[in-house]
């Protein structure tokens, strides 16, 4: 694992009207590595996750990605360097069929043989989308949509996945078969920043974790460090 993260986030200040939601935010990504962010409902987690990917502008700090402070740029250039997200309520598009929304993800690409490839790998992943290639994708239950919005994201083969609660609403069935196919994606190496209400089940498949709280991050360190800290079990953990 190289010792510069991929992805530096640097006093990062966000917020919504006159209020900041998140102020001075630090945290590291290194490429090859699961980092998961979690925090209660309201802490701010999605909110960084929107100013990682562009969708909004910082107040103050920096976003660092590849050495290149990208704090600032639209959405659309920010995809184009490889930070792609799954975003929370996976948002696929519901009139589209399944085949369409994976086209989506794959708008960047100019090369139709590459875009087969990926297409053939993301429904390998995901034999559940495979079946029904032309069905809209507003009919398929939650969890399926879920697998839609991971495997969209995954047709741009992204340097840096956004995983916004990927498990939010989902039957139990359903969570468990979504963190199988993360815990895929980090055996074969992808980088991943993961924002999750279900703590115990980010803090094992992650490397490090960040607890925001209040804005802040408050607690940081190795995964299995920050799962025995004990005011993350008392807090996150029902201990």
């Amino acid at each position: 694992m190289s010792e510069t993260p991929l992805l530096e986030v640097k006093g990062l200040t966000l917020g919504y009207g006159k209020s900041d939601a998140v102020t001075g935010v630090h945290l590291n990504v290194h490429e090859g590595s699961v980092v998961a962010l979690i925090g209660a409902n309201g802490a701010g987690k999605t909110t960084i996750m929107r100013g990682i990917s562009g969708l909004l502008r910082p107040r103050a700090g920096q976003i660092l990605f590849d050495g290149k402070d990208i704090a600032g740029l639209p959405g659309h250039r920010v995809a184009r360097l490889g930070i792609i997200q799954s975003p929370e309520g996976r948002q696929v598009f519901a009139n589209l069929t399944i085949a369409e929304n994976l086209e989506m993800g794959a708008w960047l690409l100019k090369d139709a043989a590459e875009e087969a490839r990926r297409r053939a790998a993301a429904l390998t992943r995901f034999p559940r989308l495979a079946e029904r290639l032309q069905q809209s994708a507003g009919s398929l239950s939650g969890g399926e949509q879920q697998m839609l919005a991971i495997g969209r994201a995954l047709m741009a083969n992204p340097r840096l996945l956004l995983l916004d609660e990927p498990s939010l609403g989902l039957a139990p069935l359903f969570v468990e078969e979504i963190f199988r196919i993360i815990e895929d994606l980090k055996r074969e190496g992808r980088t991943i920043l993961i924002v999750e209400q279900n703590a115990r089940a980010a803090l094992e498949i992650a490397d490090h974790a960040y607890v925001l709280q209040s804005g802040h991050i408050g607690i940081e360190g190795p995964a299995r460090d920050v799962a025995a800290d004990p005011r993350v079990v008392a807090a996150y953990l029902g201990g």
